[in-house]
């Protein structure tokens, strides 16, 4: 191949700068440039111990991996986050929901170093986010949401260059190393462009730690792979959390953000709800009822039409033949079912789930764009 690495991007460098700005795993692609090879560039036979400034956090004590407070970032007219807040401490895994256009990647890119805040404060491992974009870089791994390794090097190629960008020593070593944690050792040969969307994911997930970050950034990382790749991905990242390092994930999924430790939801470039998936649900102060058969021949689906312009039904929706129907007012919702809690129906009031917790701040922003337009 004529494509060669080069160091990664410096500070100041971003998007947009040499390189494209990425670092780590599957945005090694974007930490090369014209292809030409630097000067510096350590060798296979003579490679370079990776340079590494020790964190501020080591041997203080200190928990908090990452702690900022009224981070902004705006496109043009596009202010895509809002001082933004967040403290998540070592070895937790947070997930990071939101729908999209919320302002999570952008978050993700100014947290790892890619983007500079426009306004805001605080610290990623002990380093000024808004001074030090440089020395975070060194210390995180970052996962795109998009693979974006080389599709016609193999496996053990694609990592082997990753070991390269990053100068690190030891480099057959890692990738070994790498290639038996996450099962890859027999595809070592196989082509990337040929892998299923689980095996790509878990190359992207080798290449984004082959360095061995304090902190991982994954951006919607099971998007569109199956529930066995998802799960079987999932337990690395428990894995690599148990092992200390700190795991701040994007998902779509609910049942994956139930896996985290705790959660964020994020929209409009705001945080809207923060705490374990137990707090975040007590806060949201939904009263959720759930029915099962006919009224009148109308099933799950009729009904729940039915019941949404009704007051207090703040959410109605079928899940199979079950309805299930939330709202924060329970004296007007429980009103609102009232003619129809009868049988053949059976009603049941349950937990509310993360799903309901988080349709329904969605419903809230609607209405207060509505409200303020």
């Amino acid at each position: 191949m004529s494509r060669r690495p080069t160091p990664l991007p410096l500070e100041g460098e971003g998007v947009g700068g040499r390189g494209g700005g990425r670092l780590s795993n599957d945005g090694a692609r974007e930490a090369v440039s014209s292809g030409r090879r630097s000067p510096s560039e350590p060798s296979d036979e003579h490679p370079a111990s990776t340079p590494s400034q020790p964190s501020p956090l080591e041997g203080e004590g200190s928990e908090k991996v990452i702690d900022v407070r009224g981070l902004n970032k705006s496109f043009g007219a596009l202010h895509a986050v809002k001082d933004f807040g967040i403290t998540v401490e070592r070895g937790r895994i947070c997930g990071f929901l939101g729908p999209n256009g919320a302002g999570k990647t952008t978050t993700l890119r100014m947290l790892c170093g890619l983007l500079t805040p426009d306004s805001g404060e605080g610290t990623v491992l002990g380093y000024d986010v808004m001074r030090q974009s440089r020395l975070i870089k060194q210390r995180v791994g970052y996962m795109t949401q998009k693979f974006s390794l080389y599709e016609d090097l193999s496996i053990e190629q694609n990592l082997t260059f990753t070991a390269r960008v990053h100068e690190l020593d030891r480099r057959k070593e890692r990738v070994q190393a790498a290639l038996d944690r996450l099962g890859l050792t027999e595809r070592r040969a196989q082509l990337a462009g040929n892998l299923s969307g689980g095996w790509k994911q878990r190359l992207a997930l080798a290449a984004a730690t082959l360095h061995g970050p304090d902190l991982l950034l994954l951006d919607e990382p099971t998007a569109g792979v199956d529930p066995e790749a998802r799960r079987t991905f999932w337990d690395e990242i428990h894995a690599l959390a148990a092992g200390g390092m700190t795991v701040l994930v994007s998902t779509h999924y609910m049942d994956e953000a139930e896996r985290c430790h705790e959660i964020a939801y994020i929209a409009g470039g705001r945080t809207l709800a923060r705490g374990t998936a137990d707090e975040v649900i007590a806060a949201s102060g939904l009263v959720t009822f759930h029915a099962e058969g006919q009224y009148q021949g109308m099933g799950a689906d009729r009904l729940a039409r039915e019941l949404r312009d009704r007051p207090g039904v703040e959410m109605a929706a079928p899940f199979g033949t079950v309805l299930h129907v939330s709202g924060r007012d329970r004296p007007a919702l429980e009103a609102a079912i009232a003619p129809f809690r009868k049988a053949p129906l059976h009603w049941t009031e349950t937990r509310p789930t993360l799903e309901d917790v988080f349709i329904q701040l969605i419903h809230d922003i609607e209405a207060e764009k509505k409200r303020a337009a």
